[in-house]
C-alpha cells in the first residue's frame, strides 16, 4: 500500500518522473502535471472503473481543467497522485486530484478535471453508466465534504 499523506483522497497512485517530464529549468514542466492528473484519473478508470478506452460505448471527455502549483517536481522522483471525486451528476464527474513529491507531506500542485461522458460514436452526452456511478462512490471521501454519488444527481 502506499504511504499517502492526505487521508481526504481515498485513492492513491505512484508515478514516476522521466528525463523528458524535466524543463531547462530543472523541474517537471507544467503540462507534464496535467499529464499526471490525467494519467491517475484514467488508471482508476480502467483498473476499477470499468473503462475501456479502446471499445466501450461509452467514453469521457475532459471539458474543464485545472492545476493550482505549489512546489517543483523534478526527475529523478517519483509523485504521488491523490484522487477523489466532488461532484458527480448524470453524464459528468468532477475529479480533484492532489500531487505530492513522495515523501513531502505538502502538495506539489492540486487541481480538477471534468469528464463528460459521451456515447463514442455520436459524441453526445449520455447517463454514467450504473457500474461506473457504483465504482465512483469508492473516490468520494468519508469526511461527507463531498456530495454523494447519487443518480438523481444533475448535469
Amino acid at each position: 500500500m502506499i504511504q499517502h499523506p492526505n487521508p481526504d483522497y481515498p485513492h492513491w497512485d505512484t508515478i514516476t518522473t522521466r528525463w523528458m517530464d524535466n524543463d531547462m529549468y530543472g523541474h517537471v514542466n507544467n503540462v507534464q502535471y496535467y499529464s499526471f492528473f490525467d494519467t491517475v484519473v484514467t488508471a482508476w478508470l480502467v483498473r476499477h472503473g470499468g473503462l475501456d478506452p479502446a471499445n466501450g460505448e461509452v467514453i469521457g471527455l475532459c471539458v474543464e481543467s485545472q492545476c493550482t502549483y505549489s512546489a517543483p517536481l523534478s526527475f529523478p522522483g517519483e509523485v504521488l497522485a491523490g484522487l477523489r471525486v466532488g461532484h458527480v451528476g448524470r453524464t459528468s464527474v468532477r475529479y480533484e486530484i492532489v500531487l505530492h513529491a513522495a515523501g513531502s507531506d505538502q502538495p506539489a500542485a492540486s487541481g480538477h478535471f471534468v469528464h463528460v461522458y459521451v456515447d463514442r460514436l455520436s459524441r453526445r452526452p449520455t447517463a454514467i453508466p450504473g457500474s461506473l456511478r457504483d465504482a465512483l462512490s469508492a473516490l468520494v471521501p468519508s469526511g461527507g465534504r463531498q456530495r454523494p454519488v447519487s443518480s438523481a444527481a444533475s448535469g
